[in-house]
């Protein structure tokens, strides 16, 4: 449909009063606020994400478009309501304790949205019962841990220690990234996935939690 794919491009472009005029132009059209989410918004935000991992846009840029996709979320979303949309899973997303660093975390957070998921951002300096206790009031299906700094990584084990101990390991899968996170190190500390960016973040998550779902 035309108008879903200008929705997209405009999003794209991070051209968020656009976006949201044609929102509501579609939801006065009749156009059903699943599609609209799916191929106006998510798309556009999907098409990014891709851009970003291969270095095509960069940081402002994805921010731009992640500030014209929740432009159209907020018209969107008590559509979405109404109709009974499901999003693809539940993601806790945070900094871990003793690391204030967000901009990654951010990232993290709009990919995503962009992916489909309710995403419920701790912020930072998130300690271990924080992410655990907030994934359980939520129904989470992600935990996603983000650090920055080399002496703050050991509360990601932390974390994933506190699980066991209250019996919840396996419900979660458990998603780590940073500048000093490698693959080594979460296989060291047990984590499910580690990703290089907010990008395979998101595309990961997505298709591990309907895998899961379809299972």
């Amino acid at each position: 449909m035309e108008l879903l794919q200008e929705m997209s491009e405009l999003l794209q472009k991070g051209k968020a009063k656009k976006v949201k005029a044609l929102v509501q132009q579609a939801l006065d059209e009749g156009v059903d606020p699943k599609e609209i989410l799916n191929e106006g918004l998510l798309s556009g935000m999907m098409i990014i994400g891709g851009k970003f991992k291969n270095n095509e846009v960069f940081v402002p840029e994805v921010l731009v478009a992640a500030r014209a996709m929740n432009a159209g979320l907020s018209i969107l979303e008590p559509k979405l309501v109404e109709v009974g949309n499901e999003p693809v899973g539940r993601a806790v997303i945070g900094t871990v304790q003793g690391d204030l660093h967000d901009i990654g975390k951010n990232l993290v957070c709009m990919m995503f949205k962009g992916a489909g998921f309710e995403v419920c951002d701790l912020g930072v300096d998130v300690s271990s019962d924080a992410f655990i206790d907030k994934a359980e009031e939520m129904h989470a299906d992600v935990i996603g841990m983000s650090a920055l700094l080399s002496t703050t990584m050991c509360q990601m084990q932390a974390c994933i220690d506190r699980l066991k101990e209250r019996g919840l390991r396996e419900k979660y899968i458990v998603m780590i990234g940073g500048a000093p996170v490698t693959d080594d190190f979460a296989r060291q500390i047990g984590a499910d996935y580690y990703t290089p960016d907010a990008a395979s973040a998101a595309e990961t998550a997505r298709s591990v939690v309907l895998e899961k779902k379809s299972a």
